[in-house]
């Protein structure tokens, strides 16, 4: 059996790669592009930073709360605000990482005046929410990016050259695991209320895993989905709350889920397993695997291992197991670039607010097969 070690000279955010296509670093254009942040929580800060990194002028931030609002202004002396609009009145580019129930004000008011937006995932806390937000991107000039980073690791890019070369034949299922043994967000915060969030495990974390999956496999229709979410350890007094974003505060409020599993079918036989967690009693896994006729590869999420296994008959019979080394890169950073090089080109959508929309579809669909009990084919949604 061999066993290869190869060094990938793929390129990280640190060599300006951009996805897909390579395209070289950021030119100093980007420094027009006046940029605000909606949302000044921890994920917003964390965007901020990055944003500093890239030389992206931040010039000002807007959130509800006014201690957010405060730790914003002296972290980054910038304008803070409480009315998104007054901040929309000073900025190219907005930032939204606000909780999903708000995205579609926000996201809708920039279209309105032209400003280009990157959209934290999910596109929206329901379907008819992202439905509105999508009908509005299609509606204006301006750029709208959504969130999903994971894309822009190394170990993502490299799986996706190799099967747009051909080297795994054709794709026919991806195994998505994102499971958390211990992990939920903050109880009662507002990641675990339905009427906030729009779902939990499910809607934060599967949307990644969908996205990614259906990224590697070229974005097909699909045609039906089956699914079970649960909510089994979010709702106990005796949770073991280890360590996780978010104070604590019990169970009370506790109504979204904190598991899931599902299967999607798409044209071709080819599909989707899904597990993603929260909670639940087996080991953490960030493991994809990806099968195709020619070969197939495994990859980490998190630490970016990655092996490609294939057989070969030259000489004997024999099978190879092929490692993959690459250097781990901020996907955040590169999901940035990506979305300031496609504003200062002005070269259009990268289509992902359909594909987000996609996304959406199919974790509605998964929440209304558990609910229902069966499968749900996606021209009745």
């Amino acid at each position: 059996m061999g066993n290869r070690v190869l060094r990938s000279h793929f390129p990280s955010d640190q060599d300006g790669g951009d996805i897909g296509d390579f395209t070289p670093p950021m030119t100093d254009d980007r420094t027009d592009i006046k940029t605000g942040i909606v949302g000044l929580g921890n994920i917003g800060q964390y965007h901020a930073e990055r944003l500093r990194e890239l030389g992206v002028p931040l010039v000002g931030g807007m959130d509800v709360a006014a201690e957010a609002r405060r730790r914003f202004a002296r972290r980054y002396d910038v304008d803070v605000y409480e009315d998104h609009q007054e901040l929309y009145e000073t900025i190219d580019a907005v930032v939204i990482t606000t909780p999903n129930k708000f995205h579609e004000e926000y996201a809708v008011d920039a279209f309105d005046r032209g400003i280009h937006v990157l959209l934290e995932k999910p596109l929206a806390h329901s379907y008819d929410s992202a439905q509105r937000i999508a009908t509005a991107a299609r509606e204006t000039d301006s750029y709208c990016m959504v969130g999903f980073n994971n894309r822009f690791a190394n170990t993502v890019q490299i799986v996706k050259n190799r099967i747009d070369r051909g080297e795994l034949g054709e794709v026919t299922h991806v195994e998505a695991n994102y499971v958390r043994r211990r992990g939920i967000p903050g109880r009662g915060s507002w990641f675990t209320r339905r009427q906030i969030a729009g779902g939990g495990a499910l809607i934060d974390l599967g949307v990644h895993a969908i996205d990614l999956a259906l990224y590697l496999l070229g974005y097909p229709d699909v045609e039906e989905v089956t699914g079970v979410d649960r909510s089994e350890f979010g709702s106990r007094e005796e949770y073991a709350y280890l360590e996780m974003w978010g104070d604590d505060t019990g169970p009370r409020g506790f109504d979204v889920d904190d598991s899931a599993s599902a299967f999607v079918r798409c044209p071709g036989k080819r599909t989707i397993s899904l597990e993603v967690a929260w909670a639940t009693n087996r080991p953490t896994s960030h493991e994809f695997i990806v099968r195709g006729t020619s070969a197939a590869a495994r990859f980490d999420l998190l630490e970016g291992d990655l092996t490609i296994y294939s057989a070969s008959t030259s000489g004997p019979d024999h099978l190879e197991n092929t490692s993959i080394e690459a250097r781990q890169n901020d996907t955040h950073t590169a999901e940035q670039r990506a979305f300031f090089n496609r504003i200062v080109r002005d070269n259009g959508s990268d289509g992902t607010i359909e594909q987000a929309l996609s996304v959406q579809q199919i974790i509605d669909s998964i929440y209304r097969s558990s609910e229902e009990g069966k499968t749900v084919t996606l021209d009745d949604v």
